[in-house]
C-alpha cells in the first residue's frame, strides 16, 4: 500500500511542459511502470498536429477528455469527441488533427519510452497555463532537428 500511496504523490506534485502552443503532464512514467507503458494529460491547439507518420515501437491510445478531433489510422477515419477512446498500433500510419480551437486528451503510449520525445522538445511551463495556436510553422532547422531526432532516435517514419 505505501508504494501506491508514494506513486500517487510523485504523479500529482509533476509540474505541467509546454510543447507545440499548448502544454502537458507525465501522468505516469515509464520509470515508474517498469518502462511498460507513459501516461500523458495533453492540450494542444489546432494547428500543432503532426503529419502522417508511424511509430515502429509503440502503440498509442487516446482518450478525449474536452474537443473534437478527427483520426486517421491506415484506411480508417474516426471522429471522436469528449469520452471516446481511440487506438493507433504501432507500424499503421496514423494522423489527428483538431476540429475544435483546442483538444484534451489522455495518451497511453505502450511501451513508454516515447514519452521522451516529448520531454525533450518541451520546456517547463509557466504558473498560468495557456494554449496558443501556432502563428506558421517552426524554423526550418527546428523542424530539421526534430525529424531527425524522430527517426534516429525514436523509430518514428514520415509517410
Amino acid at each position: 500500500m505505501e508504494t501506491l500511496q508514494n506513486l500517487k504523490a510523485v504523479t500529482t506534485t509533476q509540474a505541467y511542459r509546454s510543447y507545440q502552443g499548448g502544454f502537458f503532464k507525465v501522468l505516469l512514467s515509464p520509470e515508474q511502470t517498469g518502462e511498460s507503458m507513459a501516461l500523458v494529460d495533453m492540450t494542444l491547439p489546432r494547428g500543432a498536429e503532426p503529419p502522417v507518420h508511424v511509430h515502429s515501437r509503440e502503440d498509442e491510445t487516446f482518450y478525449l477528455l474536452s474537443g473534437e478531433m478527427t483520426f486517421k489510422i491506415g484506411d480508417q477515419t474516426i471522429k471522436a469527441v469528449a469520452g471516446d477512446a481511440v487506438f493507433a498500433p504501432r507500424q499503421i500510419p496514423h494522423l489527428f488533427s483538431i476540429e475544435s480551437e483546442s483538444a484534451r486528451f489522455l495518451s497511453l503510449i505502450t511501451p513508454g519510452q516515447f514519452l521522451n520525445y516529448f520531454l525533450e522538445f518541451s520546456f517547463p511551463a509557466a504558473e498560468e497555463l495557456t494554449v496558443v495556436p501556432p502563428q506558421g510553422p517552426p524554423p526550418a532547422e527546428v523542424i530539421m532537428h526534430m525529424t531527425s531526432q524522430l527517426i534516429g532516435k525514436y523509430g518514428v517514419l514520415f509517410v
